[in-house]
Order: structure tokens, then sequence, then C-alpha cells
């Protein structure tokens, strides 16, 4: 499925704590944004579900998930192995 997400209404997830990645997408999603995906690798990933959830059930009850998609991205680290990397992209339309 091809996804039509500009890079300004990208959230990448962190190390932050939830809060403030929720407030960014809260943020494109009243400057007049349809949609918004929030995007995680790693540890991260259960950090961008609470994040997705956060803006659903607190901020913004209107809001619906349209996609979600998973993958595993093969990364390279500083010694030269390659690591599975497992990552989520969840897509949410006002």
């Amino acid at each position: 499925m091809e996804q039509r997400t500009s890079p300004d209404n990208v959230i990448y997830v962190g190390n932050k704590p939830p809060m403030n990645y929720a407030l960014a997408a809260i943020t494109q999603l009243s400057s007049g944004s349809k949609e918004v995906a929030i995007k995680a690798r790693g540890r991260a990933i259960s950090r961008a579900v609470d994040v997705a959830e956060i803006i659903r059930r607190r901020f913004m009850p209107e809001t619906k998930i349209r996609d979600i998609q998973i993958a595993t991205e093969e990364v390279t680290n500083e010694e030269g192995q390659k690591l599975n990397v497992s990552s989520i992209e969840i897509y949410l339309n006002k």
C-alpha cells in the first residue's frame, strides 16, 4: 500500500517521554494535517504505540488508526555486523 504522508507529518519516536511525541502529533493534526505517521524502531516501538494511544484516548478521540505496518530492517553496527531491527509505522487520520 502506497503511503502519502509528507515528511512534515512524520513523527520519529526515540528516547524522549511519549507525551512529547504525542504533543508534536497533536500539533500537526490541529494545524490542518489530515494524517500523521508515527514511526519507531527497536525498543522505541512500545513508546510509539503509547503515543498513538495517548492521542486517541486522551486528546483526540475522533482520531482513527488508518494503518499499521511492521517490518524488519537490516542495520550494520560499528563492528560491521548486520543486525535485524524491528520497525513500526502507525498512521492516524483525523
